[in-house]
């Protein structure tokens, strides 16, 4: 029947026969019959697709006599349309195993989550207000994402055992959900009679479906053009000159052209409004951004079409633990034997370069011009005739931003209208949401986390140099315990709280302002206009200050509420699921789950709507913990534990009120500082208490352990600063001490000595610099935080209080940020010392050359310049390209990205584009690279804590999660976790961290020299003198600079009549003379002063720099001494109970 050469068409009786036969006699049944030729499901519903035949009517047939067949066979059916990719089949299979079948499905009775609506008020034709009611109308963006998250209601009801393909079809290209979707819409719209132009409002998605249908046929005939053209250019350019040219061609037919029209189409509306320009976006970013999603899409079809079997997470049961030289082998060859295997399975292909993504994304957006068009109607007002004009709905232009002429692509107008009210800006695509199976374990740099699509380990912004590192790294098996951490943090289960789910759905659909959900409609009233603004330019300032600040705060409102709204409606789409949360990495080392929009890093109410997938028993110790940790959450962590559970006993009243009526009730909780998250441990704790046995009782709410402070701890260990172990909870104390605090009060002893002297913001902030004003502040500081970063998050905080008037609060914090900073500096010397220290290595180290680039740098230049220098001080800068990398304990190298980036042109049909080139050699930026480099070490160490506590918990039976110094874990195991915690500290501050780093220093740069010219900045001469350096050099090279008018270094540089001797070391703390011959060309510094006959009498810049162009030092002799360690013993913290609490 299938071959046709029986002229008789197969029914949806034949094939219901052909399914049955397989069910009955497969070769893996009971009663088995080997048939070479018996079509396999897969086979078959291929030709029931082909056919249009609805896989409904076979499932229905009368051949099937048992409920049992049907079910079995609308399971074969299922995983056959998954693997070959048939979301509409899935679907109607789905509609038919729900209405044959009782399942309870977890979303029966669950409202609907109500959509963000258009703010401002319609009217109608004759100038009426429309009631909200009737503006209604679901934003598109939000209509996509509920088609990806219907993906996970349909997976579970015909899928509810089977993880592995219900996570597959969550993974499924987003474009196919969109084609789908788009085409069921034209189709209804046509049914309704709605296809015409007599809608009364633009229609988004009828247009994104014309543009679709117009640009697929557009680029069908356009690829094919571009290969006969390139065909005939390479056959002519290689007869006649023997060379390659790069073709599009091949490129642009890897996708199908219907998902490169859904790519191009989905890409350019997402970055509407973005990088600043208004009603459209910059040409470059564009072509890039469409580039790269084709890119990816060809590797994500690629990843799904070898049907690769994913390694297990399971170890063998007799695993010795991470930290053995035993353990680490197994893991590593664990590892290499499963990447060996992904790779022999996996088709696959190497980057695409900038410039290929720029000019595959430049074919499709200029087809995509051509192709998309509106129809935009007007009256004319001298005829009051209808007139109707085609105009294309997106167009290339130019502006000037800070006087750069800037090629941008625009919408036009009712496009970008139409967009504004659906806030399409958010995203188009959610590619990522929470998994339902364990992530794939990271067997490589990008292989790990999603089953199909591909991950990066590391998140960096096109940086090779990062890429290469880690990649080498891995090839050496340096990083397993990096990779096993990723994992360990991945495979924690979660699942959405229920009963929180339940209140924050009613206050959502309610549309009221509670906790931090924004209300439907902005509830702030407007500020008041004066009567006198005309007159008085005060007022009229200060009116112009409190509008601007309340039109902010209203947009604000409404991008808030649609963050809220996409946390709620994927919560709302995995309830009754287990999920899985796959982690990455950023160039810091700092792990970060993947997932962006919901997840336990987010928000209180993210973390609120989650809970452990596993439940533990409390006990005794456990049900202390709940309280303690109810009482954090609310505020009250100052006191001693026993304090915060006698707290917590004193409102058990107000717990029970929050947890039995938290809407109707006295709302206790809603004072809280992390309300969600109290309501929940509210609720918890009442379930304990009224079980019946609340040490018995099955607790899955994670109890957090959080640092005091983390930079400041890693700072006091670093240093042995006893005077900052002490604020930091580092020392052994009966009570918690807290930075903060301590800090806000040392503030308010400054101003009170301002306020006797009269000063204007000293009266305003009297009395109201409370530990919240002053938080962030201190924890950035030792992040170096500047006074510009200090004053803007003063300033917020300002606002946040409301009892300062507006207008002031920027003078106020500009105040008080000073005072701050002035304060802190005081606080933490020791902190201050060791940052010292790593600025000034990286300042070094950014202006060093590898010795064997300095004879490329020395070359002269072809023509002689004006003075007679010949020595090209430009080239030594360009040569400066030595970025700040050091390892972690872990063994993961760290590289800082901060470079020059140099801009490349590329001539496309739109525009030329400048792209920056990731690949090309670029001068580091010194200034970020030092300023930079403390904050990112110390990140990297409070890194490294996180994934040592997450393996020594995976090996002793915990559960973790970790939102960076914040460790999570059941109640029980509290006790457990805080000793593994201080036991990783102390192992990782007792190997000497700073000893370790300037060793590899040393070593990683050994042959690198720093230009005495890059040293003559009178700062950075003062800074290197105060840390203890000393240059060697010899007399005449001492007598030579001072006469060249370089007297700056006289207090840098010891001069000696006698040979040289090596390099002394010393121990750490003490001083030593980095003893260095200054290096230089052989002609003598006077002879390098003198000037070509007719030269001007007195030396230019150019030529005091020609003097000491050629001079060099060894960056290992000027890098600073340690800055002396305290007395501070880091195994003091075993004893110290606040530490993490």
């Amino acid at each position: 029947m299938e071959k046709g050469t029986d002229r008789v068409h197969p029914t949806a009786s034949t094939y219901a026969i052909m399914l049955l036969a397989w069910r009955r006699f497969n070769p893996e049944s009971d009663t088995p019959v080997h048939l070479s030729d018996l079509p396999n499901p897969t086979t078959l519903l291929s030709n029931i697709v082909e056919r249009d035949i609805s896989p409904t009517a076979v499932v229905a047939d009368r051949v099937l006599a048992s409920s049992e067949e049907a079910s079995d066979i609308i399971k074969l059916l299922t995983k056959s349309s998954v693997d070959l990719n048939h979301p509409r089949v899935l679907a109607e299979l789905g509609q038919a195993e729900f209405l044959g079948s009782h399942v309870p499905d977890p979303l029966e009775g669950v409202p609907e989550v109500k959509p963000v609506t258009p703010s401002e008020e319609l009217l109608d034709e004759n100038g009426n207000v429309i009631p909200a009611e009737a503006q209604e109308e679901v934003p598109f963006n939000l209509n996509n994402l509920r088609s990806h998250l219907a993906q996970v209601t349909l997976a579970r009801r015909v899928l509810p055992e089977d993880l592995a393909s219900r996570q597959k079809l969550l993974e499924e290209s987003v474009y196919d959900v969109a084609v789908e979707r788009l085409r069921h819409e034209a189709k209804l719209f046509d049914d309704l009679g709605l296809g015409n132009r007599e809608l009364h409002r633009a229609d988004l998605q009828k247009w994104m479906w014309d543009w679709h249908q117009k640009l697929k046929k557009r680029l069908e005939a356009e690829i094919q053009e571009i290969i006969a053209a390139e065909a005939k250019i390479c056959k002519h350019i290689y007869a006649s000159q023997n060379k390659q040219v790069q073709q599009m061609g091949p490129f642009l037919s890897l996708v199908k052209p219907e998902k490169l029209s859904l790519i191009t189409i989905l890409e350019i509306m997402r970055l509407q409004g973005s990088g600043g320009v208004s009603d459209g976006m910059k040409t470059a970013r564009a072509l890039l951004t469409v580039g790269r999603a084709v890119e990816n899409e060809y590797k994500a079809e690629m990843c799904k079409r070898n049907h690769i079997a994913i390694p297990s997470h399971a170890r063998p049961s007799e695993f010795t633990g991470y930290f053995t030289g035993l353990g680490y082998k197994d893991l590593h060859a664990r590892r290499m034997t499963a990447a060996k295997y992904m790779e022999d399975s996996e088709e696959w292909t190497s980057e695409w370069t900038q410039v290929l993504r720029v000019r595959v994304g430049s074919i499709l957006v200029d087809c995509l011009m051509d192709s998309a068009t509106i129809e935009r109607t007007a009256v004319d007002k001298r005829t009051n005739e209808e007139i109707k004009e085609n105009q294309p709905a997106f167009y290339h232009a130019y502006e000037y931003v800070r006087g750069q002429k800037l090629g941008v692509i625009r919408l036009n107008p009712v496009v970008s209208e139409r967009i504004a009210k659906d806030g399409l800006r958010e995203t188009l695509h959610p590619r990522h949401l929470p998994m339902l199976v364990k992530p794939k374990p990271w067997l490589n740099h990008d292989q790990g986390g999603y089953l199909y699509n591909r991950s990066a380990a590391m998140r960096f912004k096109d940086c090779q140099e990062q890429q290469t590192y880690l990649e080498h790294a891995t090839a050496l098996g340096n990083v397993e315990l990096v990779y096993a951490g990723l994992d360990v943090l991945g495979s924690t289960p979660w699942k959405i709280n229920r009963n929180i789910f339940d209140i924050v759905l009613k206050v959502w659909n309610s549309g009221e302002r509670l906790c931090k959900i924004p209300p439907a409609a902005y509830d702030q009233p407007e500020p008041e206009k004066p009567p006198n603004m005309n007159t008085d330019i005060k007022a009229k300032s200060v009116y112009g200050t409190r509008l601007k600040a309340f039109m902010q705060d209203k947009a604000n409102n409404h991008s808030d509420r649609c963050s809220v709204n996409y946390k709620i409606e994927i919560a709302r789409a995995f309830l009754g699921d287990t999920m899985y949360l796959p982690h990455n990495l950023d160039f810091r080392g700092r792990a970060y789950p993947i997932p962006p929009h919901f997840n336990h890093i987010g928000d209180d109410l993210s973390r609120g709507l989650l809970m452990f997938g596993e439940a533990q028993p409390l006990g005794e110790k456990g049900l202390r913990w709940l309280k303690i940790h109810l009482a954090n959450l609310y505020g009250f962590d100052k006191g001693n534990f026993d304090e915060r559970v006698k707290f917590v006993m004193d409102h058990i009243e107000d717990v029970y009120d929050s947890a039995e009526k938290p809407l109707d009730g006295n709302r206790w909780w809603v004072k809280a500082d992390d309300p969600w998250q109290c309501l929940a441990t509210c609720m918890e704790l009442r379930a304990a208490l009224e079980s019946g046995d609340p040490h018995a009782y099955m607790s899955s709410l994670p109890v957090h352990q959080d640092g005091t402070c983390n930079g400041l701890q890693h700072y006091a260990a670093l240093g042995g600063d006893v005077k900052g172990a002490a604020q930091v909870n580092l020392s052994v104390t009966d009570r918690p001490s807290d930075v903060y605090t301590y800090v806000a009060n040392m503030v308010e002893k400054v101003l009170q000595e301002d306020l006797n002297n009269g000063d204007k913001y000293a009266a305003m902030l009297s009395g109201r610099v409370s530990r919240k004003v002053v938080k962030q502040t201190v924890m950035t500081t030792v992040y170096g935080v500047t006074y510009i970063g200090a004053r803007e998050q003063i300033e917020r905080q300002l606002k946040d209080r409301k009892d300062i008037p507006e207008e002031e609060c920027w003078g106020a914090s500009a105040y008080l940020a000073k005072r701050v900073l002035s304060c802190i500096g005081d606080l933490f010397s020791g902190a201050k010392a060791i940052q010292t220290w790593l600025n000034l290595c990286a300042r070094l180290i950014s202006k060093s050359i590898p010795a064997e680039r300095v004879p490329d740098a020395l070359q002269a230049h072809k023509g002689r310049k004006k003075h007679g220098s010949s020595l090209p001080k430009n080239r030594i800068r360009k040569e400066q390209m030595s970025s700040v990398v050091w390892t972690t304990p872990l063994g993961l190298p760290i590289i800082q990205p901060y470079r020059k980036t140099k801009r490349k042109q590329v001539m496309t049909a739109i525009q030329s584009v400048f792209i920056s080139d990731p690949n090309a050699p670029a001068e580091v930026n010194a200034v970020k690279q030092a300023s930079a480099f403390p904050p990112n070490f110390i990140h990297s160490l409070d890194a490294t804590h996180m994934m040592l506590t997450a393996l020594e918990c995976r090996t002793q039976g915990l559960t973790f999660a970790s939102v960076h110094d914040s460790y999570w874990t059941h109640a029980s195991s509290i006790d457990k976790m805080s000793e593994i915690i201080r036991d990783t500290f102390i192992a990782l501050h007792s190997s000497d961290v700073l000893e370790k780093l300037a060793t590899e220093f040393r070593t990683r740069y050994a042959s690198h020299k720093v230009p005495l010219a890059s040293l003559r900045s009178g700062q950075l001469l003062k800074n290197l003198q105060s840390a203890g350096v000393r240059i060697v050099a010899s007399s005449e090279q001492a007598n030579a600079l001072r006469q060249g008018g370089f007297t700056s270094f006289d207090n840098i540089i010891d001069p000696m009549q006698a040979e040289t001797p090596k390099p002394k070391t010393g121990k750490r703390g003490r001083p030593v003379k980095n003893v260095v011959m200054i290096e230089g060309a052989k002609k003598d510094v006077s002879a390098v002063m003198d000037h070509e006959e007719g030269a001007d009498d007195c030396a230019s810049e150019d030529d005091v720099d020609s003097i000491l162009v050629d001079k060099f030092v060894d960056l290992g002799a000027v890098l600073p001494p340690l800055p002396k360690k305290g007395d501070f013993d880091v195994e003091t913290i075993k004893k110290s109970q606040y530490f993490f609490s």
